[in-house]
């Protein structure tokens, strides 16, 4: 029977960051709740047998971030399934990148809604929980380092990711005071499906992509998923117990506060 040190929950858990923090919590010695859209149910179903192979309880729990009552509801079932909640981390994201002219309104409210109004969701509902309890929680969100500066074809992307960086402020305010740290991760290029697809779209060569994005890091190289957990890791950690507020940059050196 396994210990743990708690009850993560990880949105968007199927694949890339969301998959690499679920894996590392559930090292680190946490039951852990994956979140992901029925759609990548496969891929989810993958990462629940990666959770189990370290020993912990795993549950999945499919809900559209977007969604208040699925919100809600999800947090219920974890709570219900898993006995408690202790980590959130939202990190459901998506992007669609157009040049600013060409983006409409359909493509700000599509990213809004996953991108601003779910780590919304998912940082009341989970603080909800960590109130109720009375053990304080940690809370953790998906920014980016286009929410740190402005990135060309990013216009909406961006204006979501900076609106995550606010959100995490204010909630790391008024929550202090229940011990409930909020923190949010900033990555630039990492090995991610998202990564792949801003290559495929890329009019050079493969080769050349990558070298451009590594000239823009001061370690010269794309970050990689485990570089992400590892942050989320101390952040959920005890040592991470006097950091809030925070929007932290795992870029190689790329963007700077």
């Amino acid at each position: 029977m396994s210990s743990s040190k708690g009850v993560a929950l990880v949105t968007g858990a199927g694949q890339g960051i969301g998959r690499a923090i679920a894996i590392r919590l559930a090292t680190d010695g946490f039951d852990i709740a994956v979140n992901d859209i029925p759609s990548n149910k496969e891929r989810l179903d993958a990462v629940v047998e990666e959770v189990k192979a370290k020993g912990q309880k795993v549950i999945q729990v499919f809900a559209d971030v977007s969604k208040e009552s699925q919100v809600k509801a999800m947090v219920e079932e974890v709570v219900e399934k898993l006995g408690r909640l202790d980590v959130m981390v939202a990190n459901a994201a998506v992007v669609v990148q157009k040049a600013f002219l060409d983006t409409t309104v359909e493509d700000v409210d599509f990213m809004h809604a996953v991108n601003v109004r779910g780590p919304f969701l998912c940082y009341k509902y989970a603080a909800q929980q960590m109130i109720a309890q009375g053990r304080g929680g940690r809370i953790i969100g998906a920014c980016s380092n286009a929410g740190k500066k402005g990135m060309i074809h990013l216009s909406a992307y961006s204006a979501s990711k900076f609106a995550v960086r606010g959100l995490t402020q204010v909630s790391a305010i008024e929550l202090g005071r229940h011990g409930i740290t909020v923190n949010a991760y900033a990555p630039g290029p990492t090995r991610t499906d998202m990564y792949f697809n801003g290559k495929k779209s890329y009019l050079g060569t493969p080769e050349e992509f990558d070298a451009l994005i590594n000239q823009g890091s001061a370690l010269g190289h794309i970050g990689e998923p485990e570089d992400l957990a590892s942050l989320v890791s101390f952040l959920a950690s005890k040592d991470g117990r006097h950091i809030t507020g925070q929007t932290i940059n795992v870029d190689g050196g790329r963007e700077f506060d």
